[in-house]
């Protein structure tokens, strides 16, 4: 029988917000650990290929940069983390959670912070693009499509944007969307649809994936099908949080981002949340989630102390 390791802080996730939470527990002498399923912590950092202009006393040219300054900060504190540890079960009745490492944690309470990721189309063909590491970023990747024909799924800023910074590097672009309304901001839709080298389709969805190096796309409307053949695809949807593991324990919202007070108190007095796990995109950036990462930890050490 695995013997619980005790903890009176499990911090679940290593962004931003697990980071700066990690870093605060420390510092208030918590009995701590992060959980990270990555091998390395900052989350999504990695994922951002563009300047991050935002973060008060960094400008750095993208994420991983800024990550870099997070992991040497983390470094220096010293603080507890555990990573390559993904979440295998909450069993909130004992207060334990299990990981992939063969472990169990007893906690006293915990602070959620898993984040986000980007939301998928759930069509066939889809999980085995991704599979083959066929998931590109406008930013880093549009000069590898100069001269090819991509697609860009969504009507949001970061698809128009996306599109734009493809048709500029000499990409033919197909930009489609579900409806006629975009939520992308007019800086956006204006310079996209005028643009020549862009094809927006609208009332249209994608149904299906095929192919490797060439894809065919089924797209649907109400009335028809047919289909379009690209060199790459650009799915921007949105991003759903990452709350599969807590749904039975804690409250979700109808979008499955965590119910909670301004100081990150979720449904269960013990269970707190912070970041983009939620934080809607809208509102979200680096700087809230470090900030919402303190709050919370300081009202749990007032939680665990009394």
């Amino acid at each position: 029988m695995i013997e619980p390791i005790k903890i009176d802080l499990l911090i679940i996730g290593g962004g931003p917000a697990g980071i700066s939470a990690a870093i605060w527990a420390k510092r208030l002498g918590v009995n701590h650990l992060l959980l990270e399923a990555r091998s390395e912590i900052g989350g999504q950092l990695t994922d951002i290929h563009n300047k991050i202009i935002d973060y008060p006393g960094r400008i750095v040219q993208n994420g991983v940069e800024l990550q870099e300054h997070f992991k040497q900060h983390a470094q220096k504190i010293a603080f507890n983390v555990e990573t390559e540890c993904k979440v295998d079960w909450v069993d909130w009745d004992k207060k334990r959670i299990s990981s992939n490492k063969n472990a169990i944690y007893e906690f006293r309470s915990i602070l959620v912070t898993t984040g986000s990721s980007p939301r998928k189309l759930r069509v066939p063909g889809e999980q085995e693009m991704i599979d083959r590491n066929e998931v590109y970023s406008a930013t880093r990747d549009k000069d590898k499509f100069k001269g090819k024909e991509v697609a860009v799924i969504g009507g949001g800023d970061r698809a128009f944007e996306g599109a734009l910074l493809l048709a500029e590097a000499g990409s033919n672009v197909t930009l489609i969307h579900r409806s006629e309304q975009f939520k992308a901001r007019k800086e956006f839709t204006d310079p996209v649809i005028q643009h020549a080298n862009i094809n927006v389709i609208t009332n249209t969805v994608v149904t299906n994936i095929q192919g490797g190096n060439r894809k065919q796309l089924t797209l649907a409307t109400l009335e028809s099908t047919s289909t379009v053949t690209v060199d790459a695809v650009f799915i921007r949807i949105g991003v759903e949080p990452n709350t599969y593991a807590f749904k039975d324990g804690i409250s979700l919202d109808d979008e499955g981002y965590i119910t909670c007070t301004s100081v990150g108190e979720t449904s269960l007095p013990y269970v707190y949340a912070a970041g983009d796990v939620c934080t809607r995109p809208l509102l979200s950036s680096i700087a809230s989630s470090v900030g919402q990462g303190m709050t919370a930890v300081k009202c749990l050490s007032f939680y665990l102390n009394n």
